[in-house]
């Protein structure tokens, strides 16, 4: 509740729906993405599954983004300067970093300062590329279309 309280007290009562929504997904305290996904898919499918049962593959809505000319785009329900006061900031920093946003889009939660560290310490672990996967890199011709060459890697997997 002191995340409500203290999310309510910067961004004001307008968005107090937004809030809830966070307090409610912020139960899930691993600094682990893993972790926090295994705990919330399941609460999300579980949620689903009746919606799904009932209406199948109807279409609901034809209109799959809105960008509000005043509000400008959200995420998660937080506009970008709401997303600013609520997010965690580099050191010195004024913003969020891109691995806050990236925590926020996955898991609809404001991420802690633990969950960022995981998160970075994660992504640092998985940076390094094997060697045949740089060769064939290398390998691409210079004037390959991006789209071939962002196929390229996903291919294989299928």
């Amino acid at each position: 509740m002191a995340l409500l309280t203290v999310a309510t007290q910067l961004l004001g009562t307008k968005n107090t729906s937004c809030l809830v929504l966070a307090a409610q997904h912020a139960s899930a305290s691993s600094a682990n993405l893993k972790d926090t996904l295994a705990d919330l898919i399941p609460k999300e499918q579980a949620r689903i599954k009746p919606f799904r049962q009932q209406h199948g593959k109807t279409a609901l809505d034809p209109i799959t983004v809105l960008l509000d000319p005043d509000d400008g785009i959200r995420f998660r329900g937080f506009s970008i300067p709401e997303g600013q006061k609520v997010l965690p900031k580099a050191d010195g920093g004024e913003g969020p970093l891109p691995k806050d946003l990236f925590w926020l889009l996955v898991t609809r939660q404001i991420p802690t300062e633990e969950q960022v560290s995981g998160l970075s310490k994660q992504w640092a672990k998985r940076a390094a590329l094997p060697s045949h996967v740089v060769t064939t890199l290398d390998n691409f011709p210079t004037n390959l279309h991006p789209h071939l060459s962002s196929v390229q890697p996903v291919q294989p997997q299928q």
